[in-house]
């Protein structure tokens, strides 16, 4: 079932997935517990069945707290919203029903057999009038359940614990996330770090899970976890400090799936693939073994983590050897270069640490979900800048200036004393003119640093080839040339930017280009900004120095204990 954050269809799912449980006729269970893909055991589970063994009966459940006129406007249960085309639409007011305590609180609950077929079958007036309710709620897994159990003659069975220990940091956590699926705001809590592994061995409470959990945030975490539940990795285990994270699979989720701009930069990557066999790969000058031409779409695309640091994109990919006019499947891993450079000479009260441009900024984690910063013509890119702490506030000023040299925007943003991350998305009109892009923060017009970005043009436009007709107007940047309605041509001789005419010709001719001189140019830019850090083959190959992927320490392919499972025992546990 395909559900939304927050939808009413949450709640659907649990009474069906209850529904089935007590249907199946092989399987004596006691306890329904929901689990997330962000959760993560902090117990093993001979103590969790050894716990849960002794309170059959109760159920376990977190209420909000005592303020409940404030529970029910924060979450707005006040409020008449519907579920459609995944987006939790609000109607309007509505009351809340007479002669109930509604109550809710976190919707990570473990709950046992007697209450969940109370939930599900019982016909009395109080399960049917809530489901109907609830069915028109925001976020109704946080509240049902709790409100259910509490008016029900389940009630006495209710304990004020989820068993769960749960990563809160409201002042990240709450800007008003998933305003793009519901609408209204809401909070999610925030990943667990390594500094966190003493809250769960010394957790006040029976606690038996944890949340939240990213591998792509914190493998480390996780192996430490890991060991002090079930004992450390042998040293020198293959893959202990790396993560994959599989973004893109032909076979399920098809290009449609990517963007124009997605799709652009994975074949430009697996174009460098290929160059880097074609250079490094092959035995002499008239050897063709070890040189391919690219075919098709790319078939799948892992992010690639190494001791919680982003490594760069691993594009599988399909070739055709030119000696032998095989099919090959190759992996082909691009890195990324930082091209941030600080002010020199440095400055002690310089503060600036760090600069970084992309999209899909989330500010709880205070990382770009676009992991390596890829941003198109019609994508809306932000600069986040990093500082270290200070003795006062100070004022920067951001500047950004496209490949011709025109200033696209310039805006000033308070660094607090105590601020770690500023960012801002100027509200640029688009299309943004392809190139090489430069970004300086400076303190009364002095350099604190700055750095250089790529918007790359597109080589696909709705999954196809891109026609000319559309290259001149994705590619020739803002109508009259303007990307706000303010000009900050005055600044020019400020920041030392001489108009160059010559620029401005070549991005007028790149504008039009198609086919082999557009790939051509994509592959200039992005060579600048990323690298072919290596190749392999899924299989065997006709280049006989091709190595293996799954031989090598940093392909999707390569060994990785750490997310191996046993085989399933005969009662269908898995080990």
């Amino acid at each position: 079932m395909s559900t939304i954050w927050g939808g009413a269809s949450l709640l659907t799912m649990y009474l069906r997935s209850m529904e089935d449980l007590l249907k199946m006729s092989d399987w004596s269970w006691d306890f329904f517990i929901n689990l997330s893909a962000a959760d993560y055991p902090i117990r093993t589970n001979e103590q969790l069945v050894a716990f849960l063994s002794k309170y059959r009966n109760m159920n376990f459940i977190k209420s909000h707290g005592r303020d409940n006129a404030r529970f029910i406007r924060k979450q707005g249960l006040d409020r008449l919203f519907y579920e459609c085309d995944t987006h939790m639409w609000r109607l309007g007011d509505r009351k809340i029903p007479e002669g109930i305590a509604v109550d809710g609180g976190s919707d990570w609950f473990l709950v046992n057999r007697s209450f969940v077929d109370y939930v599900v079958n019982s016909q009395d007036e109080l399960v049917s009038s809530m489901k109907r309710f609830y069915a028109y709620t925001l976020l109704p897994a946080e509240s049902f359940f709790h409100t259910v159990l509490e008016n029900s003659a389940h009630c006495e069975t209710m304990v004020d614990n989820n068993l769960r220990l749960t990563n809160w940091n409201r002042k990240l956590g709450c800007k008003c996330q998933y305003k793009h699926i519901v609408d209204w705001c809401g909070c999610s809590p925030n990943d667990f770090k390594p500094s966190d592994l003493p809250r769960f061995q010394q957790a006040s409470r029976p606690t038996f899970f944890a949340r939240k959990f990213e591998a792509s945030v914190s493998q480390e975490i996780i192996n430490q976890l890991d060991a002090y539940l079930f004992g450390s990795y042998a040293p020198g285990t293959s893959g202990l400090q790396a993560y994959w994270e599989n973004i893109y699979e032909q076979e399920t989720d098809g290009p449609t799936s990517l963007s124009d701009s997605l799709l652009s930069h994975y074949h430009a990557f697996a174009h460098m693939g290929l160059s880097r066999a074609a250079s490094s790969l092959q035995g002499h000058p008239n050897d063709n073994s070890c040189r391919y031409m690219a075919m098709s779409h790319p078939v799948s695309v892992h992010l690639y983590f190494l001791s919680d640091q982003f490594q760069g994109y691993l594009v599988r990919h399909v070739a055709t050897n030119r000696a032998s006019t095989q099919l090959e499947t190759l992996e082909t891993w691009v890195t990324r270069k930082d091209h941030f450079t600080p002010a020199s000479p440095p400055h002690p009260n310089n503060r600036l640490q760090h600069i970084q441009v992309g999209t899909d900024w989330d500010p709880k984690e205070r990382l770009f979900r676009n992991w390596g910063g890829l941003v198109g013509p019609e994508d809306e890119p932000v600069a986040v800048q990093r500082w270290s702490r200070g003795q006062s506030n100070l004022t920067a000023t951001v500047v950004w200036i496209d490949p011709t040299n025109v200033i696209a925007a310039t805006y000033d943003i308070l660094v607090d004393a105590s601020a770690e991350v500023t960012h801002y998305r100027p509200p640029l009109s688009l299309p943004l003119r392809p190139g090489i892009w430069t970004l300086r923060v400076l303190h009364h017009w002095n350099p604190l640093g700055q750095t250089s970005f790529i918007v790359a043009p597109l080589d696909f436009h709705r999954l196809q080839p891109l026609q000319q007709e559309d290259a001149l107007r994705l590619h020739g940047g803002p109508p009259r040339n303007s990307y706000m309605e303010q000009s900050f041509h005055g600044l020019n001789p400020v920041l030392r930017l001489p108009v160059s005419l010559g620029a401005v010709e070549e991005a007028e001719a790149n504008a039009g280009l198609t086919g082999a001189p557009l790939r051509r140019w994509l592959d200039r830019l992005l060579e600048g900004h990323w690298s072919a850090a290596d190749i392999c083959s899924m299989g065997p190959s006709a280049c006989p120095v091709m190595q293996r992927c799954r031989l090598t320490v940093w392909s999707s392919a390569s060994p990785d204990p750490k997310s191996e499972l046993n085989p399933p025992r005969e009662n269908g546990r898995i080990r």
